[in-house]
């Protein structure tokens, strides 16, 4: 007998899942206890009870009603135009893609980068058929009235001046100010909800001044805020990653964004071991050229254990690294596989480099995009030190996955779990 139309959407969006979420159908079928004949035979077929759906959502860590049931009368889709602002290679714009929420949609407009091989992987991966959509100039050179009216935006700061690691010098940097730019475009094109984000130091900076005025500039353009830290490994995202990420909605709309609960993720196996090897990385994959590591630094990451570094290991003199004052480092610091992978980063000179917890390497850059769940058939543009600097600045796309569908849901009125906002800074009101 032949699917119906409902059995066969249902098996398409499982399918689908099982491809956004990086699960293969046999890997599913062995969690939820079947052969993979038998789990075959349903998907060709259609033949999930909701009972199965049910456990299949379980198993992946997804909602249920909002990922595999057929919404029936929707009418038309709501679609938001987004614009990004120092957009990176496309960690967010490529978990807004991935996201899913019945008759809600999130659009590629346009975006802006400063560098040329970072705008090209965008271009690659994102909007190939829109190329001069993706505009690549310094923000301070831009013509922002001319890129167009949208219904988001999303502007990842540069966060040079503002993390713990270095000088920390805030709105005394160079990069600091460069929010400013976010502030002209929420001005000028009023979009619905915007998302900001940044390195979790960004709250100290200038002794908290610097935050507390990006949050009432924000406040002055209209909008609403919630601005929480995401430990993205909570959420199912192999790497310990914090960063504030900052939702606004315009006052004159009637929604209220709630953080999502990392309630459903916990299940989620996030040890840097299972993203790497599980499934195992093609041979041809694009971007997973090793580095050539000189002899004296195989010699030193064979005495270095997994989770330890160059400072905490017995390393024989002749090895031993001639730096004074590093007590908590990741110079030549090897992954524990039983746990995230520690914070990916654009750096690799001088022994910075994430190292493999067995092998006395350092990591491909595939692997690393593997931590920061970049699907395998992302393709990085530039050289290898290029492609390692846009890794390491890109935001987890399973993390935007998560963040895009809680606002995907706020706009439609579909209710999720969810958790208090973690940060509410005093003499800041946010809404």
């Amino acid at each position: 007998m032949a699917m119906t139309e409902n059995e066969k959407k249902i098996s398409e969006k499982i399918a689908s899942v099982c491809e956004r979420l990086h699960v293969s159908q046999e890997e599913l079928a062995r969690r939820l206890g079947m052969s993979s004949k038998s789990f075959a035979n349903k998907l060709s077929s259609g033949s999930f009870s909701l009972d199965s759906l049910e456990k299949i959502a379980e198993v992946l860590s997804v909602q249920f009603v909002y990922d595999f049931l057929i919404p029936q009368g929707q009418g038309d889709e709501k679609i938001f135009r987004l614009g990004e602002l120092f957009c990176g290679p496309g960690g967010l714009a490529k978990g807004f893609q991935m996201a899913y929420v019945p008759g809600v949609k999130i659009e590629h407009a346009w975006a802006n980068d400063f560098h040329l091989d970072t705008c090209k992987t965008y271009i690659r991966n994102i909007c190939p058929d829109r190329p001069e959509s993706v505009i690549c100039e310094d923000v301070r050179k831009l013509d922002i009235a001319k890129l167009g009216p949208i219904d988001a935006l999303a502007f990842g700061f540069p966060c040079n001046d503002f993390s713990q690691v270095g000088e920390k010098k805030g709105f005394n940097g160079h990069y600091g100010p460069l929010y400013t730019y976010g502030v002209q475009a929420l001005k000028l094109y009023q979009p619905q909800w915007f998302l900001a984000e940044n390195v979790g130091g960004i709250q100290s900076a200038n002794d908290g001044f610097a935050f507390k005025k990006i949050l009432n500039d924000f406040r002055h353009c209209g909008y609403r805020l919630y601005p929480n830290l995401y430990k993205f490994e909570n959420y199912g995202v192999p790497q310990s990653r914090h960063r504030v990420i900052i939702i606004g909605i315009r006052e004159d709309l009637p929604y209220v964004y709630e953080v999502p609960s990392s309630g459903p993720y916990v299940k989620i196996d996030t040890t840097c071991k299972n993203a790497i090897e599980n499934p195992p990385i093609s041979a041809n994959a694009p971007n997973n050229e090793r580095t050539k590591q000189s002899p004296n630094v195989i010699a030193r990451l064979k005495y270095i254990l997994p989770g330890h570094n160059a400072f905490n290991s017995v390393i024989p003199d002749e090895l031993k690294l001639n730096v004074k004052g590093a007590k908590i480092s990741q110079i030549y610091k090897r992954l524990d596989p039983n746990r995230p992978a520690y914070t990916v980063t654009g750096s690799g000179g001088g022994g910075t480099h994430i190292y493999h917890w067995e092998e006395p390497r350092a990591l491909t850059n595939r692997e690393r995009a593997r931590l920061q769940t970049f699907p395998d058939d992302f393709v990085f543009e530039g050289s290898k030190e290029d492609v390692r600097k846009q890794i390491g600045m890109a935001v987890p796309c399973a993390g935007a996955r998560i963040i895009a569908e809680a606002i995907m849901k706020t706009f439609a009125g579909i209710p999720y779990d969810s958790q208090p906002c973690n940060i509410n800074p005093k003499g800041v009101p946010l809404t």
